[in-house]
This record gives C-alpha cells, structure tokens and sequence, in this order.
C-alpha cells in the first residue's frame, strides 16, 4: 500500500484506534499495521488496500461530521448541540416543554437534571443534563468513614445447609454484619449467567448484564425456610451437580406457585416488557439447543433462531410458553431476593447497604449479543495489552458496547446497565473502569499483543453515571488498579467516583509500604481483592506457591527467588503495620492479620471493605486470575455460616478493632 502507513494511521484516528500506546513502563509501542487492519475490518471498516482505506476513511469522517443525535453537559453549563442558530423546543423529562434559542450551535445552561429532548433543524436532540459529581461518601453519611466486607454469594452458608449461598443467604450475612456496625457490603457481579449450563460460573462472563443470575434466586421468598439438610455441604461447590439440582427444585416450585404469586410474576413480566421476555426466551432456546446439540451460544444454533425477530423464534415462544414463563419467574425470584437483602441492610442501619459489582463485558453468544448484537463490537475480545503481569497480554474472550453505537442509540443500553446495577444497592463497583476511557480490543482468534485501545465516549459516559449515581443516591467506585491513562483519576476525582486502594498495591518509589494516614482520602480502602492472595495467602506465600505450581509467568528466576523477595517483603510489611512484637514466622499469619486489617482501618478513606476470607483469616483466595480449571475459582465455600463466624471470639475481636480504628 503506497502511503499506506499515514493513511491506515489516519483510518485508525478516525475510528477511534490508538495507533501508537505506552505500556506499563512508559515505552512507546506502535500496533502493527496488520492488526489495525484486522480491528478495522471488525469495526465495518476495510482495510486491507489503499482504496479500501480511502473509502473507509471517507465513511469514518462522514459519520463524525453527522449532527449529533445525543449531548451530554453539566447542570447550568451551555450546552453544545453542533452548528446553526435558531428556535428550539426543549421537552424535559417530566413532560413539560420551553422555547430555547439556540446560538452558534449553543443552548443555554439547563438547570433541571434528567434526559431532555431538543427539537432543533428539524431533528431529535436527546440530552443527558449531569449533576458535577456523584453521590459522595458524605452524602449518604456525615459522620465519616464507613467499612464493610466484601463476600462471594456462593461462598457464604447459612443454617439452610445449601450447596451454594443465594440472596437468602446473601441477607442473612448483611444482617449479621449491620447489627456489628457495618454500613456497606460489597457483593460481586450478579448479572445473569447461562442457567441450563452449569460449567459457567465465573460472574464475569454474563449473558446479560440488564438482569440477574437467577441461581442466586432464593426460594424461601415462596416457599420459607426448608430444614436445614444432614451434614454439612464440602468445602468447595459442585457446580455440575448443583446447579440442575437447584434449577429442578425451581422449576417445581414454579408450577405449584399460587395464583397470587402468579399475578405478581405477570405484572413483573409487564413491567420488564420485551427486554425480559426475549431473555427469558434466550434461556428457554440455550437450554433447548445446548441439551439437544451442544450449543453453547446463539451463533451455534440453527440459522433460523439466530434472529430474535423471526418466525422460528416467534413460533418457540408461543409453542414454549410455559418455559418461557419459567424463567420469567426465575427473573421475578432472584429480583424480589436481592431486593430483600437490600432492605435488610437499610432496615439494619446501614448507609450504604450492597455494593454491586458491574463486569466489563459480556459473553459473545448470550442474551444481550443475541438480542441486541448492534450495540456490540462484534469479532472483537476485550483484554489487556502485554506488560509485567501479563507478558503477552489478555483476551478475556468476552464483548463489550461499540462506542459509535453509544452514540447512535443514545447510551441507551449503557444507561440501562447502570440502572439494572444499581436497582437494589447503595452503591456500584465498575470492575475495569478504564475501559470507561478505552478498551483494548483483540481480533477474534489472534494473539492479545496484537491488539489495539480503541476509544470510548468517556465524558458522556462518566456524565451519565453521575446522573444515574444520583437518581438511585448511590455512590460509584471505579476500579482503577493497573496502567492507568493519562488524567483518568483526576477525571474521577473530579466526578466523585471513588477509586481503589489496596493494601499490597501502596507503596512508595523504593517499594516500601505506606503509612495509613497516606492514603488517598477519595478512594476506597481495602485489604484486598477477589483476584489477589488473601492477608494470610500473602503472608504465607501461598500464592507464589499456586504460581509456580501452575507454571505461571514470574519475573522471579525460580521459585526460591520468588520467596526471597516475598521475604523482603514480609520484613517491610510488617514494619509498616508497626505492630509489638518480632516478626511473625510465615507459618503464623494470626498477627498479621490483626496488625493489616487495623493498618486499613485507620486509614482516611471514606469507605474500607474488608474481604471475608481476610476477616476469617483464610489462606486461600476466591479466583486466581488467568486459570480456568487449573484452581477452584468462584467454588470455595466458607467454613461456617457468617452469624457463627461473627461470633467467634478472634473474628469478634477484628470487627471490634476495625470499628473503633473507623469511628476513631
């Protein structure tokens, strides 16, 4: 291609691709010129001559200089809508309408938040009007810094003996923790999963991330608590025997419901609309094909029922209605159980209450991508490019929004996301938040190095979280733990969306730990995460140990090595906990347990959330990044239920700690 550098470069710009990046140690890197031509060729934009560059190029720029169909802006601020001047209609949310001029292609400041409508030149103008910030730790509690733990639905037990904690469980464990004085529970994502395929179970790979995993779904809601069965369930989960097991249980209780129950799952299906009903149909349909040929996602079902809009599907949903309405009330189920955990956590006193956790993309072949697949880069992984822990990047094997169909469709299924997530919580945890601001995305079946930061709309996004922040009076909490992009946490900071510290992670230039009062007042203080080693994993050097066990990457020569350096660390660790005594030896975490969950605690954040499994003092970690079956990830199972846990006298005496060390 004569030229084709500068123009496949110019294409790239256009469509929103970072040709040129910095790693993670600020090196300079440029993506080759045949992955951009592979992510182009995903985005509906060939590349691969130079008249096949020129026409996409004329395509990419005649679709930025469109008029826009959706603005954003601040409350008060103008509000910019494109060129021309003239009469306007403003229609704001609540119905009402106004006569505006517009000036230089500028409308005055709105002071009324909401999504508005503009008529203007003959066209529909959508306008999202943001307050400047999020709901802010001091708005939802004046008195200062909160804590709570962050649990594993599954992993949690109660007196039912269940094979898996569910929302029942879930409330049962937000009680025990208010009645402590904990204002906030942090939960991982609960979006819906694939019922009928109990080998996908990572909540981080959704169908759906607009409804819930109706495995959770708690039938006491119905049915009361049953007896509790003999024994007690193992240590970790058996997916593949619990989940048809409970989907059994389920569908039995849907077809002995009463009728009064029966009306309120109708009027649930009316309100859901055909959002839910098409999910619900999607379950019906994955059920059927996986049982009948294997099929994992939509794209491996007969051609006829890949199109949600046909005839075939049509004909399915009224010969299946009965199973159509089964996950229907599937859907009513799990909703009316995580609603009733969030009341307990208010009812309890709680400030905050649930945390929910909002994953960064969903599985290609379920609900959404069926659905609605023009909302999504389709051909296209999200993952993480190459650096120190990962050396040859990520592909995560999951999709995520398409930022010109954002735009297009006026963020309306971004905003429904957030809504979904914040339905029944106080608060919402973006898992990857930099892909707020861009997403490394990888072609389909290559290696993740050739991938490529393809950018999104950061400012309406981050705007639209703010109002929705508003609307539920939750806060926001971005993960932003990893290469952050230039001016991403000033970004935060300015909208009041609370970052991430963690202990492992805050450090000074030579590596030593920082003292408490050092860190960030505006971010969320915590032990640790679902994806690190535990407090006393860490200490242990349990993780080192799972590491080379698996032949994982390492920068360390060799295992010794390794633990060599995790020696080095425990010594500086121990002196930045500053607690009496020697140092532990590795074998005796009790201490170090102690002295890290107060070094959180005393921390200036406006919120500390504490992992069960460190309050426990457990070893081993939830999920180990970057395995599948290699570890047990998302299958441990907590060694008691939380009220008994609570009551122990050494787990007693950390929530004692911890509360003084945050009321202090």
């Amino acid at each position: 291609m004569a030229g084709g550098m500068s123009l496949l470069h110019d294409l790239a710009a256009a469509a929103g691709l970072q040709p040129r990046w910095q790693d993670a140690g600020g090196r300079a890197q440029t993506v080759a010129d045949e992955a951009l031509q592979a992510i182009l060729s995903a985005l509906g934009l060939p590349a691969d001559s130079d008249a096949a560059i020129r026409a996409s190029l004329a395509t990419a720029r005649a679709v930025r200089a469109e008029p826009p169909s959706f603005v954003s802006a601040d409350i008060g601020a103008p509000v910019s809508v494109g060129e021309g001047d003239g009469p306007a209609v403003l229609t704001l949310e609540d119905g009402s309408s106004r006569a505006v001029t517009i000036v230089d292609g500028q409308l005055p400041g709105i002071t009324e938040l909401g999504y508005h409508t503009l008529k203007f030149d003959g066209r529909d103008i959508r306008l999202a009007i943001a307050p400047p910030r999020c709901v802010a730790i001091a708005d939802v509690d004046a008195g200062g810094r909160l804590w709570g733990p962050a649990v594993q639905i599954p992993a949690l037990r109660d007196r039912r003996g269940t094979e898996f904690g569910d929302f029942g469980t879930l409330a049962d464990t937000v009680r025990a923790f208010a009645t402590c004085g904990a204002d906030a529970v942090a939960i991982s994502p609960t979006h819906a999963l694939f019922p009928a395929d109990a080998t996908r179970f990572s909540p981080y790979a959704p169908s759906s991330r607009q409804f819930l995993n109706v495995m959770l779904a708690d039938p006491s809601v119905i049915a009361g608590d049953a007896p509790a069965d003999a024994g007690s369930p193992p240590a970790l989960i058996d997916w593949a025997g619990a989940i048809p097991d409970h989907l059994v249980a389920l569908r039995r209780l849907f077809d002995t419901l009463p009728d009064t129950v029966r009306d309120e799952v109708e009027a649930f299906g009316t309100r859901g609309g055909s959002d839910l009903r098409f999910h619900a149909a999607f379950d019906a349909l994955h059920a059927h094909f996986l049982a009948q040929s294997g099929a994992r996602g939509w794209q491996d079902w007969p051609a006829a029922y890949q199109d949600p809009h046909g005839a075939a599907v049509a004909a399915f949903m009224t010969e299946q209605r009965d199973t159509c309405d089964f996950y229907v009330f599937l859907q009513w189920l799990a909703d009316a159980g995580l609603e009733r955990a969030q009341h307990t956590a208010r009812d309890g006193g709680m400030a905050v209450g649930l945390v929910a956790d909002l994953a960064v993309g969903m599985d290609p072949g379920g609900s959404h991508a069926w659905r609605r697949r023009g909302d999504l880069l389709n051909g296209l992984s999200i993952g993480a490019p190459p650096d120190p822990l990962g050396p040859d990047g990520q592909a995560w094997g999951i999709t995520g929004f398409d930022p010109r169909a954002l735009v297009a469709n006026g963020f309306a299924p971004f905003i429904a996301t957030i809504r979904a997530g914040l339905a029944h919580a106080g608060g919402l945890r973006i898992d990857h938040a930099f892909g707020l601001r861009r997403l490394w995305v990888v072609p389909d079946g290559a290696s993740a190095a050739d991938g490529a930061y393809l950018d999104m709309p950061f400012a309406d996004m981050m705007r639209i979280i703010a109002l929705e922040s508003h609307r539920a009076r939750a806060i926001i909490i971005g993960e932003d733990l990893g290469t952050v992009p230039d001016g991403f946490r000033a970004a935060m900071d300015a909208r009041a969306m609370l970052g991430m510290r963690v202990l492992w992670f805050e450090r000074d230039g030579d590596g030593d730990f920082i003292p408490p009062e050092s860190w960030s007042v505006d971010a969320v203080a915590m032990s640790g995460t679902h994806d690190l080693a535990t407090i006393a994993g860490w200490w242990q050097g349990r993780d080192i140990a799972w590491n080379w066990a698996l032949g994982r990457t390492s920068e360390a020569a060799d295992e010794a090595a390794d633990h060599a350096v995790r020696a080095a660390d425990r010594s500086r660790l121990w002196t930045a906990l500053g607690a009496p005594g020697p140092q532990p030896e590795p074998s005796n975490t009790a201490p170090v347990v102690d002295a890290a969950l107060a070094h959180v605690a005393r921390t200036p954040c406006g919120l500390a959330i504490f992992p069960l499994e460190d309050f426990v003092g457990l070893v081993e970690q939830p999920n180990l990044p970057g395995t599948t079956d290699e570890h047990p990830n998302w299958r441990r199972r907590m060694p008691d239920t939380t009220d008994a846990l609570l009551a122990r006298p050494e787990i007693a005496a950390h929530l004692a700690l911890i509360a003084t060390a945050r009321a202090s």
